[in-house]
């Protein structure tokens, strides 16, 4: 593991369900929490339509950028799943039956009714590729290259995702803590900027709300190193204060 080097990893989420608003996505949130666990950023996400050609565009555009590629949705038993060939389209090889998928899918429908046309698509891998488990519902993920692909339903992710656990490289965990105060981070603005000047390797996030009739704000810092961040949560804490403002640990 390389504490210096900065890992990154994006998202492709799939789906047109996603995109006229019928399903929200729940995935992002968890898969960016457990990549930082991991010691990787989630440095970018988007959002396509089941679409061949928008779906291999992004697969290239992020996976040459970033470290890993991590992609939901689109790997189920119907027609318009069609991750798997995009993915394969992509990167120039062809969909095979990969034989360890299909006879895990065997053990699973047997006493469901058998294989079918329909879930036999679920052991379609792009040639080359390695199963990612699925203990949820039988049908893996797929890993292929530096791209990791995945369901769409957020339990079945967290299962995946735990089976990966340990598996990618990746650098220092990215660590934060958070307070709170009531004041307009406009208030502030330079406060915050001279303060992340002052502390390398930390980043300070302002989050604004309104509440109760009254204007505030959270203040995220983050850093792969404890002692840098709490140096700069209590220079940030010191600055607030001596502006007359009590400051909120944890945050409001």
């Amino acid at each position: 593991m390389s504490k210096n080097r900065i890992w990154t990893a994006a998202l492709v989420i799939i789906g047109d369900e996603i995109l006229s608003g019928r399903t929200q996505d729940k995935n992002i949130a968890q898969i960016a929490t457990w990549l930082n666990v991991q010691g990787i950023r989630l440095a970018e996400v988007r959002v396509v339509a089941d679409d061949m050609n928008a779906i291999a565009e992004a697969v290239n555009l992020l996976r040459a950028r970033n470290d890993y590629l991590f992609t939901t949705g689109g790997i189920g038993p119907t027609h318009d799943d069609i991750t798997v060939d995009a993915i394969a389209a992509a990167i120039g090889v062809d969909v095979v039956v990969h034989p360890e998928a299909r006879a895990t899918l065997e053990r699973y429908y047997e006493s469901k009714g058998g294989i079918n046309e329909g879930r036999l698509r679920m052991a379609r891998v792009p040639e080359g590729g390695d199963l990612i488990p699925n203990r949820m519902s039988g049908a893996p993920g797929i890993k292929v290259e530096n791209i990791f692909i995945m369901a769409g339903v957020p339990h079945i992710t967290a299962g995946m995702l735990d089976a990966l656990t340990g598996t990618l490289e990746g650098g220092a965990p990215l660590l934060s803590q958070q307070i709170g105060c009531w004041i307009a981070e406009s208030e502030v603005a330079v406060l915050l900027r001279e303060t992340e000047k002052a502390h390398e390797g930390c980043q300070i996030g302002s989050y604004p709300f309104f509440r109760e009739g009254t204007v505030g704000a959270n203040f995220v810092v983050r850093s792969t190193e404890q002692d840098r961040l709490e140096a700069c949560i209590a220079a940030l804490k010191t600055g607030l204060k001596e502006l007359g403002h009590d400051v909120t640990d944890g945050g409001i």
